[in-house]
């Protein structure tokens, strides 16, 4: 397996194993994830939130833990990844409105590069407007957005994953066995038993 280097979109109050999660598997097989956030460089926290399904009609929400990122936003060139990486969350309802997140979003999915998105994370690629033609998931809630955005929305249970040629989208954290699995698939990630 080659190391690939992979550009992670994080922000404050993200979803907390959306965050961890993601970045401690793919760092603990050995891929370099830089997590990187506007306004934020290396050494900054960023603090996230844990959703639970608790049989409300939403997800409730509690403080999760401070996340110190490992780069800097600013010096994060996309040129120099292999691979995209967007969390969900509260985060990307307003990362979505920085020109550079989208710019970003949009260098990965002209490039044809791998893009793994979860939950609220959708909401960056539909404002970057990639999703045009693209079979994906997310949060129920964002299901709309991507209709209207010309992607088409596949809804699938919390435990599971869409993968659309490099992409692979997942509504939610209990999905992370798949999702995972997949970016790993797509990324040529080797793992032996």
């Amino acid at each position: 397996m080659s190391k690939k280097k992979i550009l992670f979109l994080v922000g404050d109050f993200g979803e907390d194993y959306e965050i961890m999660v993601p970045f401690q598997m793919l760092t603990m097989v050995g891929h370099e994830v830089h997590a990187v956030c506007p306004g934020k460089k290396e050494g900054d926290f960023i603090a996230t939130s844990i959703h639970d399904f608790d049989g409300f009609q939403t997800y409730s929400e509690k403080r999760g833990h401070n996340f110190v990122l490992n780069h800097d936003f600013n010096a994060a060139e996309p040129s120099n990844y292999d691979a995209l990486m967007i969390a969900g969350g509260r985060a990307p309802e307003y990362l979505r409105l920085n020109d550079r997140i989208i710019a970003i979003t949009q260098h990965f999915a002209q490039a044809n590069k791998p893009i793994a998105a979860i939950c609220h994370g959708i909401q960056i690629l539909t404002a970057a407007d990639v999703v045009r033609g693209k079979k994906l998931t997310a949060y129920p809630a964002v299901g709309p957005e991507v209709t209207m955005a010309g992607g088409e929305f596949i809804e699938v249970g919390a435990t599971e994953a869409v993968t659309d040629g490099n992409w692979v989208t997942s509504p939610a954290w209990p999905g992370h066995p798949k999702w995972i699995r997949s970016f790993l698939d797509i990324l040529g990630t080797q793992i032996s038993l």
